[in-house]
């Protein structure tokens, strides 16, 4: 297999589908040459891993899989992190400007002024995103470089993560043979691939609906400005199927995705479904309201929630672009009709944008975060990874378990 410098990897570890897309830069434009993707996966739970064994096979065959078809020997890695663990917050800082005119060093200082905030020895920095710099008493700006003025304040958005969910995904990774390039929390990763910049500049939240967890990011003024994630996804929906309808899980995913939808009104009454039954039951035929019925309450749950982090952010009356549905569960009938009845917003399914090559196979809200992540490693190639607060261990700890991995384990063989 060929080994390429302008190759990059998105690998996406969810909780019921575990995907390696593999993307070729080429003069600014990124193609999609190789995918890999198991389904269901095991070892996870609400993004969390808690079988590494489980979670290692499955992100080797897919892996394998996407270097079968891309012809590309896979290294590294851009991975997302998910969970309810995942908490953000906005902070600021304030600094002198030296010779009075701002250059790289001062907008250093003052981010790290930002984010000089004390944080939990169990937690890490995932992101430090700067969303507005202020000169003096000059506000709004983008890029204050080259600008003059004696008193630079950043505004940045902070996002951070459990520190052993992920180095369990580091670790996961090592044992597969890979070394993670940069972690990236799912909805801004799948946001570089749903999300235009008009969106971003009038004010859009993406709603990433995965298979554990649901994921938000509000997005204003062109920056972030708040991420959240929620604790429920698609497998609650396929849960409370399968218990509500005495049916297996294999089969209940299978009936919530052919029969399904989030909105009884749009069933008919006299619509029947068959229903395996489990162990040796025959099986038995139901309405398909009744079905329709179970799904929506959950789904309706899961939005509501989302609803309430909206307004406890402060930002929902500057969503003027409306709701951008992702990830898997996102193509379930009626959502779109429920969500703009919750949301009282306009709202629209987001399918992968700005990527060539293998598009038929990647216009499918699931792909989202994977190909978001090839989009991120695309623009953060070049820069160091980890903003975390203690980059010397957190660099040392990755080298550490890359050392282990290409010392002990082959990801061919085991």
């Amino acid at each position: 297999m060929q080994k390429k410098d302008n190759m990059i990897v998105g690998l996406d570890i969810g909780t019921t589908k575990i995907c390696a897309i593999v993307g070729e830069l080429k003069e600014g434009t990124i193609d999609i040459v190789g995918i890999g993707k198991v389904s269901p996966s095991h070892g996870l739970s609400k993004g969390n891993i808690i079988n590494i064994e489980a979670t290692v096979k499955a992100i080797r065959q897919a892996i394998e899989e996407a270097e079968l078809m891309s012809d590309y020997d896979i290294s590294s890695i851009y991975t997302g992190i998910a969970g309810d663990h995942i908490k953000s917050f906005n902070s600021n800082g304030v600094i002198a400007i030296k010779d009075r005119e701002v250059k790289a060093s001062d907008i250093k200082r003052v981010v790290d002024a930002a984010k000089a905030m004390p944080i939990p020895q169990d937690r890490e920095v995932i992101h430090v995103i700067p969303y507005e710099f202020i000169i003096d008493d000059q506000g709004g700006i983008k890029d204050p470089t080259g600008m003059s003025g004696v008193r630079l304040e950043a505004k940045v958005h902070i996002v951070t993560a459990n520190m052993s969910s992920s180095m369990n995904i580091i670790k996961a990774c090592n044992r597969s043979g890979l070394i993670v390039s940069d972690i990236a929390l799912q909805s801004i990763a799948s946001s570089e691939a749903v999300l235009n910049p008009e969106e971003k500049d009038l004010g859009v939240v993406i709603v990433d609906i995965g298979g554990g967890t649901t994921d938000i990011a509000i997005f204003y003024d062109g920056s972030i400005k708040y991420t959240s994630v929620i604790g429920l996804g698609g497998e609650h929906v396929t849960k409370d199927v399968s218990v509500g309808l005495r049916t297996p899980i294999h089969e209940a995913e299978k009936i919530k995705i052919k029969y399904g939808t989030a909105l009884r009104t749009n069933v008919d009454k006299a619509e029947m479904v068959e229903v395996p039954g489990i162990g040796n039951r025959k099986p038995r035929t139901i309405s398909r309201s009744t079905l329709a019925e179970i799904i929506e309450l959950r789904v309706e749950e899961i939005l509501s929630l989302v609803d309430k982090e909206l307004v406890k952010s402060g930002f929902k009356e500057f969503i003027s672009a409306g709701v951008v549905l992702t990830g898997g569960s996102s193509l379930l009938d009626g959502i779109v009709d429920l969500g703009e009845q919750i949301f009282n917003l306009p709202v629209r399914i987001g399918f992968p944008l700005g990527v060539g090559g293998l598009t038929d196979v990647v216009k499918d809200p699931s792909y989202a975060t994977a190909v978001g992540l090839v989009i991120y490693g695309s623009k953060h190639m070049h820069v160091r990874a980890y903003n975390g607060r203690d980059i010397d261990l957190l660099r040392s700890i990755r080298e550490f378990f890359s050392n282990i991995a290409s010392k002990l384990f082959v990801r061919k063989g085991g």
